[in-house]
């Protein structure tokens, strides 16, 4: 309902354990692997639409033949493009000769994607350029197979610019644009020192034939210390994968969890992928099957198939993205469903006051269609709690010999809760006027009304997964709601609210557009408290000169004065629709943090844009930069690249 969020990103990784010919002989195609790759990340959509990267990695390939492939694509609908154009070009070839697609040592040798490793990469970018070039995977080449290395993840770091400042000071020369490249060149540079010790060891000391030379430094390779090395002073959220072009594999996972992986492993293969459920529907896997990759891990495979997950960090207290529950990952996730049916059923007590226990004239609904789960745990939380009303009242009345037919009807028939479809998307009505009035005309178009539904006067409820900037509501969703002339509006958030930036993968980090925030400025500047403001502001300015492990968050004194109900009445005031012919009451109604706890059964869960309870250092940093570029008149993405 809000302004979309986007998300960075997702990943999907096979690595196959049998020669090519053996899927030819079970499953029919010696591209089962890449085939395979394709439905894990078409599972994945929803994870990222900017761009699509695919990589290969053939193992054992003969001197003079390439053995490491890649294509990358930021065009609409990328993602079947690519896949499409490859298989349309190795039928091309098929029908000239060129290729014998039903050979697999033929197509091993010639078509680029029929390999051991396979990588997938869908992205929503939060820094950098979209275009082919900003896509993973990113490649760095060699002539060494043990020094060519391709990498792909789902992370966003906070000290970009310190880790750059980290390779010039070895007197390298970073090409300064994503954190991405960042992360190549680090482990790129390890996996050179580790490659030039081996061989001057192999070379020096043990007197090994040049022959054997790229045979012993490939099994002596120790990836996993290598990805060890490189994240030393990584602060962000990631999950990351790589490939050697010896064929190791790695994929790794920030040490508080915060971006998601899990993997499914059997004598075929094993497969990695952001969310757990593409792998259960690809692979027809249970669920209890499918692993979480621990935090803090690095699982390493090695050419020959030999695989081991190894801690890479120390261990700290887990703070998985609470978004992920709440909005990113698929709702056909077992545990996601039951949790985001459990976000909906924790907002009746806040709902049944709100419309003053009147089911009888209010209507319950949700937009968008991603808050439809929620929207069923609401019902179910609606109707039990309707259900131990009746069974109370119906003793009392029978206790006092009240009962009759009326007060059968009144109590039981009468006032139960009432769910409609009010708002259907119209999917084919683009928005393309870039003009800002004549765009906002259309957007009020975007979703046609269920007339009729409503008691004239009535109540609305609308259940919405996120409340974040709020101009979506306020420019055309109330707007469109106001149509079926209620008499209050009610928005209902399962998520908190959202007071301070996001840094490890959301695109959430300009302090300013949170509508919390804005709602906060003006109850502060209303009340004559405004010297606050600049208060926190010179704090933060305290806390950004001292060390960075040193640094707290000095924006959380902005919001101690006021409770949650306060800023929730201020946000209905700033997105109620002005220019229309309606004049009800709208009322914005948000989860609380202790509910969303308690919704998602994990008391661990990241919640940081909710409290400022950062899980790591570079956090604190952000949210005071954040607000320092607000304070500054300052625009753009606040991450703290620079201390």
């Amino acid at each position: 309902m809000s302004d979309k969020l986007t998300h960075e990103c997702g990943i999907a990784v096979v690595r196959l354990k049998k020669p090519l010919a053996y899927y030819q002989d079970k499953y029919g195609s010696a591209l089962w692997g890449f085939n395979k790759l394709f439905l894990l990340m078409e599972k994945q959509h929803n994870r990222g639409q900017d761009g699509v990267g695919i990589g290969c990695a053939k193992i054992g390939m003969p001197a003079g033949q390439p053995y490491i492939f890649r294509r990358r694509d930021s065009k609409k609908d990328a993602l079947a493009k690519i896949f499409r154009a490859e298989l349309k070009d190795l039928s091309k070839k098929h029908r000239k000769g060129l290729i014998d697609q039903e050979d697999p040592d033929d197509l091993r040798k010639r078509f680029d994607f029929a390999g051991d490793v396979y990588m997938g990469h869908l992205r929503y970018g939060t820094s950098g350029q979209f275009d082919d070039g900003s896509c993973h995977p990113y490649l760095r080449r060699s002539n060494w197979p043990t020094r060519t290395l391709m990498v792909m993840g789902n992370f966003n770091m906070t000290n970009t610019n310190a880790l750059n400042q980290r390779m010039m000071d070895r007197g390298q020369h970073p090409v300064f644009g994503t954190d991405t490249q960042t992360v190549l060149e680090e482990i790129g540079f390890h996996l050179d020192e580790a490659h030039t010790d081996i061989y001057h060891t192999l070379r020096d000391e043990e007197g090994i034939d040049g022959d054997d030379t790229a045979e012993q430094i490939s099994a002596r390779l120790n990836l996993a210390h290598i990805v060890a090395e490189s994240a030393k002073g990584w602060d962000g959220g990631y999950c990351i994968s790589g490939v050697v072009g010896n064929g190791d594999v790695f994929v790794m996972r920030d040490p508080h969890g915060i971006r998601p992986c899990h993997y499914y492993e059997t004598d075929e293969f094993i497969a990695f992928a952001s969310e757990r459920v593409p792998l259960m529907t690809v692979f027809e896997a249970d669920q209890e099957d499918v692993k979480e990759l621990e935090p803090g891990t690095v699982m390493t495979i090695k050419n020959n198939g030999d695989h081991q997950s190894e801690r890479f960090a120390e261990k700290v207290a887990p703070k998985p993205c609470s978004f992920e529950r709440i909005y990113f990952s698929r709702g056909n996730d077992p545990e996601i469903y039951a949790e985001r049916k459990a976000m909906g059923a924790a907002l009746v007590d806040q709902i049944v006051e709100s419309i003053d226990h009147d089911y009888k004239n209010s209507v319950f609904s949700f937009v968008p269609n991603t808050a439809e789960t929620a929207y069923y745990g609401l019902m179910d939380g609606l109707r039990l709690y309707r259900r131990k009303q009746v069974h109370d009242d119906l003793l009392t009345s029978l206790n006092a010999g009240e009962l009759d037919a009326e007060k059968l009807d009144e109590l039981v028939l009468r006032n139960w809760p009432v769910g409609e479809k009010i708002a259907h998307k119209d999917i084919k009505l683009r928005t393309f006027i870039s003009q800002e009035s004549s765009r906002n005309q259309l957007v009020s178009h975007v979703y046609d009304i269920s007339y009729g539904v409503v008691p004239e006067g009535g109540n609305l409820v609308i259940l919405d997964d996120s409340i974040v900037r709020g101009t979506t509501l306020k420019q055309s969703i109330l707007k469109i709601l106001a149509r079926t002339k209620p008499g209050k509006i009610i928005i209902c958030s399962t998520a908190p609210q959202i007071r301070y930036p996001d840094c490890y993968g959301i695109d959430m980090s300009e302090m300013g557009k949170f509508i919390a925030f804005q709602a906060t400025i003006n109850l502060l500047e209303r009340n004559g408290d405004s010297a606050l403001i600049e208060e926190v502001y010179q704090d933060c300015l305290v806390e950004m000169a001292k060390p960075r492990e040193e640094r707290t968050n000095a924006v959380t004194k902005l919001y101690a004065g006021f409770t949650n109900e306060e800023i929730s009445a201020e946000i209905a005031a700033i997105v109620y629709p002005e220019d229309i012919d309606w004049h009800g009451e709208v009322e914005v109604i948000y989860q609380t943090v202790e509910n969303l706890h308690k919704s998602i059964n994990a008391d661990d869960s990241g919640d940081w844009y909710f409290t400022g309870d950062y899980p790591t250092v570079g956090g604190y940093s952000v949210v005071n930069k954040a607000f320092m570029d607000w304070r500054e008149g300052k625009t753009g993405r606040s991450y703290d690249l620079a201390l």
